[in-house]
């Protein structure tokens, strides 16, 4: 709109978005029956093109003024509130999501597959999709490291009975690690958990732990045989013997977990998953060990070993061997189960001839030794007074060990921390440029940015065969989106004055030794302190909960000008300190955020017919614009925006002398009122945000 040609012409806005509101439509009028038939009315009004908007009559009073005569038609984008690129290239990103409670994992395989799909069908050529920050895989390697876990730890259990109990006997212990994790994944889905880092610890912790209960069932068991004692016998008598111990020994490990289990509060819901899991687990363990493990030693334990022949070995050798070859050639998905198929078969050959002897030996030797030196030991205790030195000795050990711990936090040798420093995925570089900057010039300074930090990750250190092996994704956003999720709370509005470099590193085994730690440093050296003006940080992804800066001060009150003046002070106070550690203090809110203060005079307003809703709402369409339609095309809507010309939009002058115009409802004539006569601009500072917590409000100092 061009105002000048609106106040000669005597148009208002409301004017203009009449005209198009009432033009632009397409209505039903109703059914009109006649000769037997019923027709249904519609009215057609709708634009096909929006170049049709310039023949609207806006105004027919003393000669016909069209829409052409007082403003400018164009079919363009929005103005751009957001700006992104990857590895320097414009880009248009769509931002996923995981829904609470939902398969990461799964959704991924299926975004992944929409995207093949389309590519091969739908989109052109010539046009590149990537997919970027793609945590899904970090989660898949995190479950296969529990598999292999799973598989070893059934190895070295295994491993170490067969010292003990024999080959066979050594086997129905390390049936009950696959049984209880399996148990504890169907109960944990019963319950409604889904896999996340907390759970998958506990199951890795629980590893160790849930295999005790099995070998106290096994080893009484196989006592109890070694003594003449029938099969059936001996796992009736084993298990009535050791039933109850165990229970109650399953039961004070788990009333252990159950503080943290109630822990409230935000870290409560991360960290009630560990003793939850580690809970399941050691019931799975212990249901599995009373049932499963008494049959089995009831059906299949043997006190005698069983010669294996070389002949039966070679068999068996080729058995496993040969499929697990063929499952880890054509097996897909499924080909670690041919790894620990061909596994298997090695290890029975190292059996035979290297475990199998040690294990003898060890019996017969190292355990008899070791038991002789036991019961030496048991018997000099138990002698007189030497149960006092010894229980005073414990004692005074344990004292002493509590002294060292405290002396070494107390001189710092040993850290405290709730969360250990973990080595960065991704790392982030925040840029902000003070409140009411333009976004064109955000994204200038940030395209500056991005230049330092492309160059750090081009090294040739980081490079292999002339590819670099050490990112795998760089994205940047300028504006909406852009903000820190710890101080902005994950906030969707526009910010014209922030953006954000994302650079998501290769999985920690394909990074060749390179600690990326070094490399945030490397990057936050190279930014620090060249652009006058502007608050850059580079951090890494939160590892835990969402706890916030490591230094976090809050201060809460009702006057926020006051709160803000003694953040300042507390700022420049410890910034005199030069304390260690403190990288850069910041402020979370601040008051200067520019702003323009209009005050009404509502005495002469009033005599004028103004009221102060017409003024804010002609400046407020002058600037914003105001929707008058929508223009259709080919499924699609596009708003139609009145507003003023770009050239005027942004001038003072024209914004504030131009005229209210309005029809007087008394006399019936249109009136013009300069903005001016009524109202008066003054230039001010406004806060960039009001935080509240607890119902007041509350600023906060903060530095990584």
């Amino acid at each position: 709109m061009d105002i000048y040609k609106m106040m000669a012409a005597k148009i208002s806005f409301q004017d203009v978005l009449n005209a198009i509101g009432n033009g632009n439509m397409t209505i039903s009028a109703g059914n009109l029956k006649a000769s037997g038939q019923r027709r249904t009315i519609r009215v057609l009004g709708e634009i096909e093109n929006p170049s049709d908007l310039n023949n609207f009559v806006v105004k027919s009073e003393n000669g016909a003024v069209y829409l052409k005569d007082i403003a400018e038609v164009t079919f363009e984008e929005k103005d751009k509130t957001t700006y992104a690129r990857e590895f320097g290239d414009n880009v248009v990103m769509l931002d996923v999501k995981k829904r609470a409670g939902r398969n990461a994992i799964s959704a991924a395989d299926k975004i992944k597959e929409i995207v093949k799909q389309e590519q091969a069908n739908y989109f052109p050529a010539d046009l590149h999709i990537s997919i970027a920050n793609d945590s899904s895989t970090r989660t898949l390697n995190q479950v296969d490291d529990l598999v292999n876990n799973i598989i070893f730890g059934i190895i070295l259990v295994v491993t170490v009975l067969m010292f003990f109990l024999g080959f066979r006997n050594a086997l129905f212990v390390g049936f009950a690690i696959p049984m209880s994790m399996f148990m504890s994944f169907m109960i944990l889905s019963t319950l409604g958990y889904t896999l996340n880092t907390m759970i998958l610890f506990g199951m890795i912790m629980g590893l160790g732990m849930l295999v005790d209960n099995g070998i106290v069932v096994v080893e009484n068991v196989y006592r109890l045989m070694d003594e003449g004692m029938p099969k059936i016998e001996a796992a009736k008598k084993g298990i009535g013997e050791i039933a109850y111990p165990i229970i109650i020994s399953t039961a004070t490990t788990v009333a252990a977990f159950v503080p943290p289990g109630l822990w409230p509060g935000i870290f409560g819901q991360f960290m009630k998953y560990f003793p939850i899991t580690l809970s399941v687990v050691l019931g799975s363990s212990l249901l599995v060990a009373i049932f499963m493990n008494s049959m089995l030693v009831s059906q299949f334990m043997n006190t005698s070993e069983k010669e294996l022949t070389r002949k039966q070995l070679i068999r068996l050798s080729i058995i496993l061997g040969g499929l697990g070859a063929l499952i880890l050639i054509f097996g897909g998905a499924m080909r670690g189960l041919g790894s620990v198929m061909i596994l298997t078969a090695i290890m029975f050959w190292v059996y035979k001839y290297v475990i199998k002897g040690a294990a003898i030996r060890f019996q017969k030797r190292t355990m008899s030794r070791f038991e002789d030196w036991y019961e030496r030991r048991l018997v000099h205790a138990l002698k007189g007074r030497n149960v006092y030195w010894y229980f005073g000795l414990t004692f005074l050990l344990l004292i002493a060990v509590f002294m060292l711990f405290g002396a070494s936090l107390g001189t710092g040798r040993t850290k405290v921390e709730f969360f250990p420093d973990n080595i960065p995925n991704e790392i982030y570089v925040y840029i902000e440029y003070p409140e009411g900057t333009a976004i064109e010039k955000t994204n200038e300074i940030t395209k500056e940015v991005e230049k330092q930090v492309y160059g750090l990750m081009d090294d040739p250190a980081y490079k292999k065969n002339g590819e670099n092996f050490i990112v795998t994704s760089a994205v940047s956003v300028v504006g909406e989106g852009a903000g820190n999720p710890l101080t902005d709370g994950g906030s969707s509005a526009e910010m014209p004055h922030k953006g954000k470099v994302t650079v998501n590193f290769a999985e920690f085994k394909y990074r060749d030794g390179v600690n990326t730690e070094d490399i945030r440093a490397r990057v936050q050296e190279a930014v620090a302190g060249i652009y006058p003006g502007v608050a850059i940080s580079v951090e890494k992804e939160a590892n835990g909960p969402p706890a916030g800066p490591p230094i976090n001060i809050e201060l809460e009150g009702r006057d926020y000008d006051q709160l803000i003046n003694t953040a300042e002070d507390i700022r420049n106070f410890l910034n005199t300190k030069n304390i260690e550690g403190i990288e850069e203090l910041k402020i979370d809110v601040n008051k200067s955020k520019p702003a323009m203060r209009v005050n009404v005079d509502r005495e002469k307003a009033g005599e004028l017919g103004v009221a102060v809703g017409q003024v804010g709402n002609q400046l407020r369409r002058s600037l914003f614009g105001e929707k008058a339609g929508v223009f259709k095309e080919d499924g699609e809507d596009y708003d139609i925006n009145v507003r003023f010309n770009e050239d005027l939009r942004y001038n003072k002058s024209a914004l504030f002398n131009q005229n209210i115009i309005f029809r007087d409802p008394a006399s019936g004539r249109i009136k013009e009122i300069p903005i001016s006569a009524v109202a008066k601009e003054t230039n001010t500072s406004g806060f960039s945000a009001i935080k509240h917590r607890d119902g007041n409000r509350v600023v906060t100092v903060y530095s990584d």
